[in-house]
């Protein structure tokens, strides 16, 4: 029986670990560190670390906490925040993460997906894909941090995403994002049914029915979140915390 990885995502700002809520105001949760230590002895699937004031700050996540991340933990883990370089990813790479996250340098740095999935195989490459609603409701994928809009739909974006050699898609609504009442599920099946590379879903799970949901009724590849997995309880007291083998989707 096939089981989707549940994959803990954790955010860094200033080398701490934070926790937005549709990418905005970002709340102090603690230690990166610790974090990767007690998914450690939860035996969590696969990490995603992403580092959020990069992009806009025109720098790439640091080599060195990457190193500390693999050095620290034991689980396969992605990394991403201001990555726009084959020299960055061969760095990131090298530093011990097994993927890396690209987001708005998929779109705006011209032919660098398809060399990154030339040089380091197109496994090791995730396309990060931010998406909201404009005024007028239409969705559109969003790059920036979420501050600026490809105007390009989804679905679109999507396919050319997969045709230019992205490995696999992180797809997250914005205005779903830390706010732990459920995915937004049309999208991900809409996404999910369009392309044949993995989605990851994220973006609002708040329970274990909501990571079922992502893949049973998204059918999506994996499941991810970040609140989920850090809060506890109706106040979301800080507790690193994984599922419960009993409570894992399967198929």
């Amino acid at each position: 029986m096939y089981r989707p990885r549940i994959i803990p995502v954790l955010l860094l700002k200033n080398k701490g670990l934070v926790k937005t809520q549709r990418f905005e105001n970002p709340r102090y949760v603690g230690d990166p560190m610790n974090a990767v230590k007690i998914f450690n002895d939860l035996h969590v699937d696969e990490l995603i670390f992403l580092d959020i004031t990069a992009t806009r700050e025109r720098r790439c996540i640091a080599p060195d906490l990457v190193k500390e991340i693999g050095d620290e933990g034991n689980m396969p883990f992605a990394a991403g925040g201001g990555i726009c370089t084959l020299l960055q990813i061969e760095k990131i790479i090298k530093a011990g993460a097994e993927k890396v996250v690209l987001n708005t340098a998929a779109f705006e740095v011209k032919n660098l997906l398809s060399d990154a999935a030339k040089a380091f195989g197109s496994s090791t490459i995730v396309v990060s894909m931010d998406v909201k609603k404009k005024f007028l409701g239409s969705q559109k994928v969003f790059v920036k941090a979420g501050t600026t809009s490809t105007n390009m739909a989804p679905v679109e974006y999507a396919k050319m995403m997969e045709q230019e050699g992205a490995g696999e898609l992180f797809l997250t609504d914005i205005q779903h994002e830390g706010c732990m009442e459920g995915y937004n599920l049309e999208l991900i099946h809409k996404i999910s049914s369009a392309v044949s590379i993995p989605v990851i879903a994220h973006g609002g799970a708040g329970n274990d029915a909501h990571l079922k949901a992502a893949i049973n009724e998204g059918h999506a590849s994996a499941a991810a979140a970040g609140s989920r997995f850090v809060y506890r309880g109706p106040h979301h007291a800080v507790l690193i915390n994984y599922i419960e083998a009993a409570d894992r989707p399967q198929f």
